[in-house]
């Protein structure tokens, strides 16, 4: 086994697994979240997710750091694992492959960058309140989650329209059968953007990401380009 093969599938196994507990972490810290009626009533208004963050990370700050720093490790070594997919994908189909390639790649990097969005949201919590730093950040949310030039939200485009391209060409090289392909396409519905809520359905929708690449990544670790039952 070489040591490209090595690598590439240990970031298969590694990346959508630690994708995954970002994302569990990050909605068990919210669901451990206490607030008040009224508090619960005034967050449940909220046009958008943040308020609802923000006031989970002033309550188990550690917790929620852990969920958002894993899920942005995620997103790092899935950046290497998509690359693997779209290496062996090309064998059978290399425009697909390298047109879906760039596409998820690109859009994680914009994931990083709403990374570090979210991490300075937490610490304005830790320095001015959870109050005051709810206000600052919802009445700019618009231009920190468009990002300059709108080039963070653009290329989060990458992952709508890349997950279809890859698992196409992954499933016509033969790496995919029908139902991985399918498992791999439900990893596209995963919503994106600054101070989102993690729900039930992203995690299941990342544990379906884990079935579609996980036994590839094993698959390779054995020397083999695919796994040893397809479907």
């Amino acid at each position: 086994m070489s040591h490209s093969s090595a690598i590439g599938g240990a970031t298969l196994v590694v990346g959508p697994l630690v994708w995954l507990a970002g994302l569990t972490t990050r909605h068990l810290a919210v669901t451990a979240a206490t607030f008040t009626p009224a508090q619960a009533a005034r967050l449940a208004g909220e046009e958008f997710d943040g308020p609802k963050e923000l006031a989970a990370y002033a309550q188990h700050p550690d917790l929620v750091t852990a969920g958002y720093a894993l899920f942005a490790a995620g997103a790092v070594v899935l950046c290497l694992a998509l690359v693997t997919l779209a290496r062996v994908a090309a064998a059978r189909s290399p425009r697909l492959a390298l047109a879906g390639g760039a596409l998820v790649v690109v859009s994680l990097f914009a994931r990083l960058y709403w990374a570090g969005v979210d991490h300075t949201a937490f610490q304005l919590v830790d320095r001015v309140g959870v109050d005051q730093a709810t206000r600052i950040v919802m009445d700019i949310y618009p231009q920190i989650s468009y990002g300059p030039w709108r080039l963070p939200v653009t290329a989060a485009f990458g992952w709508y329209l890349g997950v279809p391209l890859l698992g196409a060409a992954a499933f016509r090289a033969g790496t995919f059968g029908l139902i991985r392909l399918v498992l791999f396409l439900a990893s596209a519905t995963l919503w994106s953007g600054v101070l989102k809520a993690s729900t039930w359905d992203g995690v299941a929708s990342s544990a379906l990401l884990c079935l579609a690449l996980v036994p590839l990544g094993v698959g390779l670790l054995r020397g083999r380009t695919a796994p040893a039952v397809a479907f």
